[in-house]
């Protein structure tokens, strides 16, 4: 069966991948992390079609985790309530094969543990069966953000007898489906480490097909690459501008255009305009022109030249930014849009 892993650059189109890969005939479950993108997927999935195909499905990782490889297995043996997002108090510490290592007092599924709950209760061979029952291919989008348990899990999952193909970009990597101590605690630290995962479990690594960049231009792609530390590359020689203002008027003027989306790293809805954070505008690509809101610790990294030795995941989470310009990319000092602060 074909297995493989494709690691893209941001705007290479590994969304439409998936969807071109997507017929009427075959039974399809694509599962990605947030609800951003699977309406985005689904969007797309409309736009192709005309309608919503019968024979394919796309689930939030938890709703899959939860509704389709727990519930069925276990949720009436077990009593619970759904799941809580909240992480498990440290003491006491319980034994793996006791529940309530997995779950509330009142019955609520930790949603960093529900996939080692999973793992520890047997039902591993169930729950590829029951892939493989319903479901001829499976892909899961945005794979860089599994972590945790849940990393563990898609791994496992994998050996069903069914097309399996996973996506995503190892330096767009800016939140974790779950963690849980020391469990896959460096995965994302070391790039031909986390290929090295996949390789051992049998899954071919793709690194090519989705190298070039297809939103971006040349100008964001080399921006990135030089001064982030991310390598992309444009797919064509188109040009825009990148800039960053410091000028009081102009800065206020870009604040105020509806047509350019003002990227915060944090708190965007505190702001008055067209916005959003950082790490969330991931798998957004309806942006033309882009305003990266710099704080007072990137403008450090600014005046020296690069954000090279920021933090990683404050890096990655730039680099997300960046790359959803489709035009002009343009920095501004957050300093200068604060009166325009809400509390």
């Amino acid at each position: 069966m074909d297995k493989s892993v494709i690691l893209a650059v941001a705007g290479s189109g590994k969304t439409s991948r998936l969807i071109d890969s997507l017929d009427e005939k075959h039974r399809f479950l694509i599962v990605t992390y947030t609800d951003s993108n699977q309406e985005t997927i689904r969007r797309k999935i409309l736009q192709r079609f005309g309608h919503f195909p019968a024979n394919i499905a796309v689930f939030t990782y938890f709703r899959f985790l939860h509704g389709f490889c727990y519930r069925p297995f276990l949720r009436t043996e077990k009593n619970t309530k759904g799941l809580t997002f909240n992480l498990p108090a440290k003491f006491p510490a319980y034994k793996l094969t006791e529940d309530l290592r997995y779950m509330t007092s009142s019955g609520r599924l930790y949603s960093n543990r529900l996939a080692k709950f999973i793992e520890q209760s047997g039902l591993m061979s169930a729950v590829v069966a029951r892939l493989e029952k319903y479901y001829d291919a499976i892909f899961v989008d945005e794979v860089q953000d599994f972590g945790g348990h849940d990393f563990n899990f898609l791994l496992a999952i994998s050996v069903a007898k069914m097309k399996v193909t996973f996506v995503g970009d190892f330096f767009q990597h800016t939140f974790d489906t779950s963690r849980d101590g020391s469990v896959n605690a460096n995965l994302h630290e070391d790039y031909d480490a986390y290929k090295a995962r996949f390789k051992k479990a049998k899954i071919h690594v793709d690194t090519d097909s989705l190298k070039k960049s297809r939103r971006c231009s040349k100008n964001v792609c080399d921006f990135i690459t030089e001064k982030i530390g991310v390598s992309i590359e444009a797919h064509d020689a188109r040009e825009s501008v990148v800039r960053f203002e410091e000028d009081p008027a102009a800065a206020l003027a870009i604040y105020e255009d509806p047509k350019t989306v003002k990227l915060f790293y944090q708190a965007h809805h505190k702001y008055a305009c067209f916005s959003h954070n950082w790490g969330a505008s991931k798998g957004s690509d309806r942006y033309q022109d882009v305003c990266v809101v710099v704080n007072s610790t990137s403008m450090k990294a600014w005046r020296t030249g690069s954000f090279l030795d920021i933090n990683v995941q404050t890096r990655n989470k730039l680099y997300v930014a960046c790359s959803r310009a489709r035009g002009n990319l343009v920095f501004v000092p957050e300093a200068l849009l604060k009166p325009h602060k809400r509390p």
